[in-house]
């Protein structure tokens, strides 16, 4: 099987969700075959140079999708970091030695939560 055909079903096996996330290689393989093949006098063609300059504005459209999602995922990451922060300085203040519920109880079984969450938030990281 070819790469192409092994990403393409990897993606729908593993994040289908995120299929428009991933490099558009078909479309630029497609283009690089096209400029690969051109013979050498035809180089400075204006098919050839239409085909670069294809390539070339797919290329920075990829490079701007992956920016995109993942400054889209790095504001996601920081946000859920804050909730998480919050949350540990919650539990301390209702459940800690000093706190309006003092069960060590309650208190280590919130901890344990949340330290479970924030070893799954780096896990997704």
């Amino acid at each position: 099987m070819k790469f192409g055909k092994r990403l393409k079903q990897q993606i729908q096996e593993t994040l289908p969700g995120w299929r428009d996330k991933f490099l558009s290689y078909k479309d630029l393989k497609k283009l690089v075959r096209l400029i690969s093949s051109a013979p050498p006098l035809l180089n400075g063609s204006l098919e050839y140079g239409r085909a670069e300059a294809e390539f070339v504005y797919l290329l920075n459209n990829e490079i701007e999708k992956f920016n995109g999602f993942f400054m889209e995922q790095e504001e996601d990451f920081i946000i859920r970091n804050k909730e998480l922060q919050q949350r540990i300085q919650r539990v301390i203040q209702i459940w800690g030695p000093n706190g309006s519920k003092p069960s060590e109880a309650d208190y280590e079984e919130e901890m344990a939560r949340t330290r479970k969450d924030i070893v799954n938030f780096h896990g997704e990281m």
